[in-house]
Parts: C-alpha cells; structure tokens; sequence
C-alpha cells in the first residue's frame, strides 16, 4: 500500500473516534499514542487567548509538546524528535507545519507567522506544528551530527516524521483529519520545506520555500571565498557607499522608477570597473559577486546580483560588507577553490542536498502549489541559487508549464528572510497560497510593504517579471505600477 495512503488512513480513523468536547480532548490528548511510532507526551494544556494589545495575537487553543523515538545516542548524548502541536478552539480545517532555522536545536512556539502578513497562521485558526528536529542546542550547534540517526533526523527524517504524528493529533482532537496542509519555512525551514515537495511529495498541498538553505556545504565556500577575497582588498566605508550609488545610477531606472530599489535584478549590467578605485578593489568586489569557480572555470557556488543591500553593514552584513560565516573555518586573504569544492562534497551535501532533485512530478500531479521567495541582497544563500533551481523546475517538469503550479518571487533590497536598510520584507505569502491550492487563484502579483518603507507598498511579480512603473499615479503605491517580462 502507498505510504501516504496509509497514513491517510489512519489519521482518518483516528479522528472517526474523537469523542467529547475541544476541553476535554485537549486534556485527553496527554495519552494520545500512535501505532508504529515510540511517542511520549510531555503536556497537553490549554492556552488562554492572548490580551487585546499583546504581540503575537494568540487565540485560546491547546497546546500538545511531545517527544518522539527518544534515546540514547553516540557519546552518551540524549536524543528525540521534540515537537509541538497548536490546536485552536476556532479551527478553520486548515494544518500549517512551520519549518525551522539554522541548525534547529530547539522547538519554537508553534504560531506559523512568517509570510503571513498581519496575522499568524495560528491566530486565522490553522493548527500550526513546530520541530526541534531531532536534537537540543545553540543555533549553529553542529555536534550532533556525530550521531547518524540525529543527522538524518535533522537532514529531512524529523520534519516527516512530526508531520505524520500532528496531523494524526489533528484528528483527534477535532474529530476529522485536516482538510489542507501547508508548508512555510525559510532559510533551513526553506530547505525543509523543498525536502518535503522532493522526498514526501503527498504529505502538503501547498508549500512557501523562501530563501532555501539549499548545498549549504557550497554557500558557506561561497561565503569563505567571498571573505579571502575581501581580505585580500577591503572595501572601506566610501568605497562601499561609491559602489551602490554607482550600482543604482545604473539600475534603478529599469523598473521605470528611481526610488532606491531595484526590481529587476536579472537585468542589471553593472561593471564595476567603471569605479574609480584601485584595480585590487574592483577585482575583489568583480570577484565576489562572479561568485567561486575552479582553476577549470567551473562554477562551484552561483555568484550575486547587484543590489542595495549587498554592502548593507546593519544587522547580517551584506556579501560586500565582510559576511558573517554561520559554518566552517577563519578564513585569510587566499583561498583554493578546487580544495574546498572537492571538501564540500561530503555525505551530509549528499544526503541533505535539496537543489538537485526536480522531479516533481508526483507533487505537481495531485495539485500541489509550490512558491519560492527570496531576498535579491541574501549574503547567506544567494538569490541566484534559488533561480537556478526555479529554472531547473520548468526544464525537468515540462508536462505543465511552470507558472501553473510554482512561482518564484524576489525582493529587491531584502536580505537573508526579512530585513534590510530599504525594502518591503512584509509580504502575506500565505493567503495568496490558501487561494491558489483552494480556489485556484494564482498570483498574479503579491503585495510588499515594510517597516523601513513606512506607507508605501510594491507589487512583488512572479519571475522572470518584474514590477514596472505606469508612468503615472502615486509611485509609492503598488497600484502604480505592473507585471511585466
């Protein structure tokens, strides 16, 4: 029998015998066990409904924290799938899994708020699942992958496993399995969420991969190689300045705006030795932004698009602004391209990779809906990396045409998730998926506001189109302007 519908099934049955009320399910839900699965309930409590004022808004739901296959592992170290399970009084039918970040390590609240606009998943009434997917520690605590099953958990098993378990406390405590399920995650939760499109292609319906931690082995060479080649030729604080005020001279415009973004990246034709700086200088910032190839001329690591944030030096530094490497060794002034490629493929870029399958198929064909969005001035994972996957998509999928069942949207200025010195990061992702999946409205376009941009607002467009200027209206409204190739 297909394993997904195997699991149907039994999410179906048990949520046939829920009995009782949403109080007392909740209480019942501390016993709760699922056959084929060593599974532990820590608490099952309900939760109160946050105060008028209080961020982040929560309804009244109950909240079930579990374990799942706990043990003991490699040195001695205690291991398990930790989780958590928000259940709301007000279930609108819908299940959302919020994926992760970093090396997880830790199971955050269950609220489901990132690309949700004003209001999180749990406060519109989805029940929202979390994961610490397999392991306790500090966010870029790597110790745990001495441990293989602890590897594997955190590689892809953890988030498949969790997905199976909550869905199946979904049903019970209301009664009846969910009618929808999503997936929204960035960075490792964007990798998350291509590994459940990829490897458990039945288990959402809709899914929002942003800024994927896609060959993180690779990103953090490219991130390295950035930094030797910055060592070698530092970009001071009038160079940096110099850089982009050149880059929106010669960029800005296309979008038929000057307004400090660039939103069509891909069309940008920037040179940087048009810069009056000394030859080390433009080489380095050539170099950077071309991204790491070997001595063969191979492209190890795709390169960056110029953009407004690439020099930003508040909060992640921009890839010109000598880049905080999550992962890896201190880098110097030189680095060996062939060495590291050659290092970073290793069993965990194996298994864990998520840029290399695009067979899709199965996804595609029972209506899933798969968005993509990342930040144009992303140091840590380049926005080039996520178009060449989107591409590979619609070359390897070529039965429908790409924009039927996955789009991909860029944010010009925004850096790794959200954040940036002048963009529009606030963008609801998440009901422009629920209409796709549920009434099979594709976006079009989205809107982007942000708190650097007060009171203006963009229409984000699907790739390869950007948003164009009418000529005419108020320029910092999105209905000024439209989608175009």
């Amino acid at each position: 029998m297909n394993r997904s519908v195997a699991v149907a099934l039994l999410i179906a049955c048990l949520g046939a015998a829920a009995p009782g009320s949403a109080a007392q399910s909740c209480k019942a839900l501390g016993k709760f066990s699922l056959p084929g699965h060593r599974l532990v309930i820590r608490q099952a409590q309900e939760v109160a409904a946050s105060a008028p004022g209080v961020s982040p808004a929560m309804p009244a739901h109950c909240r079930v924290d579990g374990v799942i296959d706990e043990r003991t592992g490699r040195d001695g170290k205690h291991y398990g799938i930790g989780f958590a399970v928000a259940l709301p009084a007000q279930w609108n039918g819908r299940f959302l899994f919020q994926g992760g970040g970093g090396l997880n390590g830790s199971v955050q609240p269950p609220l489901g708020g990132q690309y949700a606009g004003d209001q999180s998943a749990l406060a519109r009434g989805f029940a929202v699942a979390s994961t610490d997917s397999g392991h306790q520690g500090a966010a870029f605590d790597g110790s745990f992958f001495r441990d293989q099953q602890a590897a594997l958990d955190f590689l892809y098993q953890a988030v498949a496993e969790v997905t199976v378990v909550a869905k199946a406390i979904v049903a019970r405590h209301y009664g009846k399995p969910q009618q929808h399920a999503y997936f929204v995650g960035c960075s490792t939760g964007g990798r998350e969420a291509m590994m459940m499109s990829q490897r458990f292609p039945d288990y959402y319906d809709g899914i929002v991969a942003a800024a994927p931690a896609a060959r993180t082995s690779f990103s953090n060479l490219g991130l390295r190689y950035a930094t030797a080649a910055l060592n070698a030729a530092p970009l001071g604080e009038a160079d940096r300045k110099l850089l982009i005020d050149k880059v929106l001279e010669a960029c800005d415009g296309l979008d038929g705006n000057e307004d400090g973004l660039i939103f069509a990246p891909q069309e940008c034709r920037f040179d940087p030795g048009t810069l009056p700086l000394a030859p080390a200088t433009i080489n380095a910032i050539r170099a950077v932004m071309q991204g790491p190839r070997t001595s063969a001329g191979r492209q190890v690591y795709p390169g960056y698009y110029y953009d407004t944030g690439i020099a930003n030096t508040q909060g992640l530094p921009g890839i010109l602004a000598g880049p905080v490497i999550p992962e890896g060794k201190p880098v110097g002034s030189s680095f060996d391209v062939d060495a590291a490629a050659a290092e970073a493929m290793d069993a965990r870029a194996m298994v864990g990779d998520s840029t290399s399958w695009t067979n899709l198929s199965t996804f595609r064909g029972h209506g899933g809906k798969l968005l993509f969005l990342h930040g144009v001035s992303d140091p840590w994972f380049s926005a080039q990396e996520t178009v060449r996957y989107y591409e590979l998509l619609g070359h390897d999928n070529d039965e429908a045409p790409l924009r039927d069942w996955s789009r991909l949207f860029l944010v010009p200025g925004m850096g790794h998730c959200a954040g940036g010195a002048r963009t529009l990061d606030q963008v609801d992702l998440l009901s422009a998926l629920v209409d796709w999946v549920e009434a099979g409205r594709a976006p079009d376009r989205v809107i982007a506001t942000g708190k650097s941009m007060p009171g203006e607002s963009r229409p984000l467009c699907p790739f390869p189109q950007h948003a164009q200027y009418n000529g005419s209206g108020d320029a910092r409204q999105a209905s000024s302007y439209r989608c175009t190739p």
